[in-house]
Parts: structure tokens; C-alpha cells; sequence
């Protein structure tokens, strides 16, 4: 059970990251979306990077701090995304998707790293 969970979050988070990524890359060049978009790409990137380094960790506590930086990072995420929509560099339907997903992610991230917490408390 669990497994089939960490591999249904490993497929999401790196589907959350190619997404943005290919969401953003066609938009035109500016500086300040330049900005932006680098931003959301580390922090979406690190979503599923630390997601997935999570599954390898040596001991409970590497992997609670591992999904500390899940959590951390998908909520930066969110930050970016609505950062750019209240600009309009991406309205609409796709947009919409990403922030779904994204807040998704927060929850059951966020819902996972307190039941990690209560089955080991300091």
C-alpha cells in the first residue's frame, strides 16, 4: 500500500515539475518573467527531486526532513504560480490544472508529514 502510494507521488510531482516547465517555456522572454520562471522551475524541480529522495532515505529522520522540504517547496510553488497568474503571464484552464495539482500536493504532503510526526515523536 504504501509503495503504490510513494510511487502514484513520485509520478505526480514529476508530472507537476514537466508541466510547469513546458507551461512556461513557450511564453516570451522578459526579464521579470525570467525571474519568475526560473523560480518556479527550481521550486516545482525540487518538489520532485526531494519527493524522490525521500523513498531512498537512510533513517525516519531524513525522511521527515526530506518531506519538510517537499512541503516547503510545493507551498513556494504555489507562491510562483500565483504570482503568475495575478500578472496574466498564464491564465486559464492550464493554469488552473497546476494550481489544483499543486495544492493537492500540499495537503497530502502536509497530511503525510504530521502522520510521520505523530509515529515518531521526538
Amino acid at each position: 500500500m504504501e509503495s503504490d502510494y510513494n510511487q502514484i507521488f513520485r509520478e505526480r510531482t514529476k508530472k507537476l515539475c514537466i508541466s510547469i516547465i513546458k507551461s512556461l517555456s513557450v511564453l516570451p522572454y522578459s526579464d521579470d518573467l525570467s525571474v519568475i520562471r526560473k523560480q518556479v522551475y527550481r521550486s516545482s524541480t525540487s518538489v520532485a527531486a526531494n519527493y524522490r529522495a525521500m523513498g531512498t532515505a537512510r533513517s525516519q529522520n531524513e525522511k521527515f526532513s526530506k518531506l519538510c522540504i517537499v512541503v516547503e517547496e510545493a507551498d513556494e510553488t504555489q507562491f510562483w504560480l500565483e504570482l503568475i497568474e495575478e500578472l496574466n503571464y498564464l491564465n486559464g484552464k492550464e493554469l488552473e490544472n497546476l494550481k489544483k495539482e499543486c495544492e493537492e500536493i500540499v495537503k497530502v504532503m502536509t497530511s503525510y508529514k504530521k502522520k510521520l510526526s505523530e509515529r515518531n515523536p521526538k
